[in-house]
């Protein structure tokens, strides 16, 4: 039996045994898979300036188990049309279409709802200058050995594919690195890093009293005091309470293409609107169920709040949180009605991911002018009850006596730091009592723990940064 004829085998069987999950699920594999490719490729490709082919690749190595599928899957980037088209076993289709100004969204095949860009931004950001053009220098040794070790590779996978690492110490870059290709400003995908900004918009909304943590969401199909989602709360989408039967985001490999979170990801060009579809599973504020549908719904709930159009979340985002912090290399993503894709889909420089983590560090207050609500941060770090991740509200936490926690702290990492993830290698390391922000971003695989070297990274950032001292010389 040839090798190629194994994997067939291989992956028919993978596929086939999906009907334990269901015949319906089964059958969205291959479009799920293949619209998770070419959303990747897509965004990479035309907002980022990568490469596709190793886009592709390093993105497939992060992924266990999807090289029983991917062997089968073709892709084609059209350059002058700015699409992407993602092809598998013949089964699966997807086909992802750049806009200039807000990334790429899939095509469903209807029409897409026009995400028509604000008028110019001339606010002047209130965030003093973090870094000057250059790529700064590590300020002493070990800040530079630090560097070094994050951006070594093993001898055997899993690699850590370490793309950009950003220090900062009291306010001021101490410390950064980019991989071949990449730069102080090319935008990184944050993956579910994106859910701590959606976060913060709704902080925003709640300090300008249009949103209440505790009020039932504003929902169209919620509206009937009959209806048990009538009853989901704000508070409880942003902790993943809510209760809705979508599965879960938490994985990052083949089966994850079996959660039906990922149909309504992949394959349906209204995410939130189907997310509000969906029956609960458990009554809200009972247990925590972390899935991207959460954050879809907030997505609208905000766009919502402030105007009804893309346009309108885009400059609201921008007026009230990017601007003022100083981030200039944004791209927020939208599906193909119109709804900011707040869950996973934002890109920004790491500089600016870091300029992100700093409005935390202080407190949410940036150059004297409060931006999120007095207790914000506090509320954004403090455990949510079930989160064994340790999870908070839109940032995991090193707070409370959760397995991800608990393990965190045995490697060394201090209790107060809570952090903006995404998936397969993105961060946003917040250290209130080192005054520390660190934003790490690369393509490595979830498990086993540990992979990217995050734990390493963080203890060698704060014996390098720990006292005045150990600065001297940072300009």
């Amino acid at each position: 039996m040839t090798r190629r004829r194994l994997i067939f085998i291989l992956a028919t069987t993978a596929l086939t045994g999906a009907v334990l999950f269901g015949a319906a699920r089964a059958h969205d594999v291959p479009k799920v898979a293949t619209g998770f490719v070419a959303n990747i490729l897509c965004s990479e490709t035309f907002v980022s300036g990568l490469d596709p082919e190793k886009t592709f690749a390093e993105t497939i190595d992060a992924m266990p188990g999807t090289r029983l599928i991917t062997w089968a899957m073709d892709y084609r980037v059209d350059r002058t049309r700015k699409d992407v088209t993602v092809t598998l076993f013949g089964l699966g289709r997807s086909h992802a279409v750049y806009r200039n100004g807000a990334g790429c969204y899939l095509d469903h095949g209807g029409v897409a709802a026009e995400v028509a860009m604000p008028s110019a931004d001339r606010q002047p950001a209130l965030l003093p200058d973090i870094a000057g053009p250059a790529v700064v220098q590590p300020a002493n040794p070990q800040l530079a050995a630090a560097l070094d070790r994050a951006f070594v590779e093993p001898a055997q996978p899993p690699f850590r594919r370490t793309r950009a690492l950003v220090v900062m110490k009291d306010g001021h870059v101490v410390a950064e690195r980019y991989a071949e290709g990449f730069g102080v400003d090319t935008p990184l995908l944050g993956f579910s890093a994106t859910k701590s900004v959606t976060s913060a918009l709704v902080g925003i909304l709640v300090r300008q009293g249009k949103l209440s943590l505790d009020a039932p969401a504003p929902v169209a199909g919620w509206r009937d005091p009959n209806d048990p989602r009538h009853a989901i709360t704000i508070d409880q989408l942003v902790r993943h309470t809510a209760g809705l039967g979508l599965g879960s985001s938490l994985q990052a490999s083949l089966g994850s293409a079996f959660e039906p979170v990922n149909r309504m990801k992949f394959m349906e060009p209204d995410m939130a609107g189907y997310a509000e579809t969906i029956a609960l599973a458990t009554p809200p504020g009972t247990a925590w169920s972390y899935h991207d549908g959460n954050y879809l719904i907030l997505s609208q709930v905000i766009r919502n709040a402030v105007g009804g159009r893309p346009s309108d979340y885009l400059r609201f985002a921008r007026d009230e949180l990017f601007a003022p912090l100083g981030m200039r290399h944004v791209t927020i993503e939208f599906d193909a009605s119109g709804t900011p894709e707040g869950s996973s889909q934002m890109l920004a420089s790491a500089r600016d991911w870091a300029r992100f983590g700093q409005l935390y560090l202080d407190d949410g207050i940036v150059g004297g002018k409060r931006i999120l609500p007095e207790g914000w941060v506090t509320y954004s770090a403090a455990p949510t009850p079930g989160g064994f991740v340790g999870y908070g509200a839109g940032f995991w936490t090193n707070l409370g006596d959760s397995r991800g926690a608990t393990y965190r702290l045995s490697e060394g990492w201090p209790r107060d730091a809570f952090i903006a993830k995404g998936t397969i290698g993105q961060y946003v390391i917040i250290i209130p009592s080192q005054r520390l922000v660190i934003a790490r971003f690369g393509r490595t695989v979830n498990f086993p723990l540990d992979a990217d070297g995050v734990s390493q990274l963080v203890r060698d950032v704060i014996a390098a940064t720990a006292g005045k001292e150990k600065l001297a010389g940072r300009d």
